[in-house]
């Protein structure tokens, strides 16, 4: 399939109310098309993985485009350079965590560039390398918890950015390294507390939003069934 083909396709599908509904959940609605994640990965499921239809999706600029391009690229084709000029390009959350979610975290260089990202000023870069950390929480199932406990400090140290998308995926990851096991659960909850004790507004409410769920009923009987 040609990428003015598939332009074409979601061009098609634009619903206007629907890109009104996604700013107020602070989805970037410049070059957004309003097309929902569903319809996105059903037509990713009809187009199968193509590395190079991914690059030209991409390059197009558009919002969905983007999205669609996460789910069709190949992780085995990914190259670190595309994963930088693709991360400098993030100006929305949502294709942020698409992206991480559905292919970067499946790359060779996933757990570098975790640290890498997390380390860097731009809002969307750091929220990357957090959000990162947060899907190799859930999708990773066979890394050892040392790979894990390698961000917990990072997580400390970046609990005090209160800007909104870096302070939201800071706590997801801690969260999601904390409900992997019984180990980590231990860990992520003693870095919370140690969160909680440098004041900072921004690590108060992650640190508290994170010992709420980690130490809640439901996720300790999961965790020591």
């Amino acid at each position: 399939m040609r990428c003015e083909e598939v332009l074409k396709r979601l061009k098609s599908l634009a619903n206007p109310e629907n890109v009104a509904g996604m700013a107020r959940f602070g989805i970037n609605p410049e070059n957004t098309l309003g097309i929902s994640v569903p319809t996105l990965r059903k037509m990713a499921r009809e187009i199968g993985k193509n590395h190079a239809l991914a690059q030209e999706l991409w390059a197009s600029g558009v919002h969905e485009a983007r999205s669609l391009a996460a789910l069709i690229d190949d992780p085995r084709q990914v190259t670190e350079d595309q994963m930088e000029r693709w991360v400098a390009d993030f100006d929305s959350w949502d294709v942020c965590d698409q992206c991480c979610g559905n292919l970067f975290d499946k790359t060779r260089f996933a757990y570098r560039k975790a640290v890498e990202w997390a380390a860097r000023d731009d809002e969307f870069v750091k929220r990357a390398g957090f959000a990162l950390m947060a899907w190799l929480a859930v999708h990773d199932k066979r890394a050892p918890d040392e790979a894990f406990l390698q961000f917990l400090p990072m997580i400390k140290r970046e609990s005090g950015d209160a800007r909104n998308f870096v302070k939201k995926a800071v706590n997801w990851a801690l969260r999601q390294i904390g409900k992997r096991n019984a180990a980590l659960n231990a860990e992520a909850i003693r870095t919370a507390e140690e969160i909680q004790s440098m004041g900072s507004k921004p690590g108060r409410w992650i640190a508290s939003d994170a010992l709420r769920e980690l130490t809640s009923d439901k996720v300790r009987e999961r965790l020591h069934a």
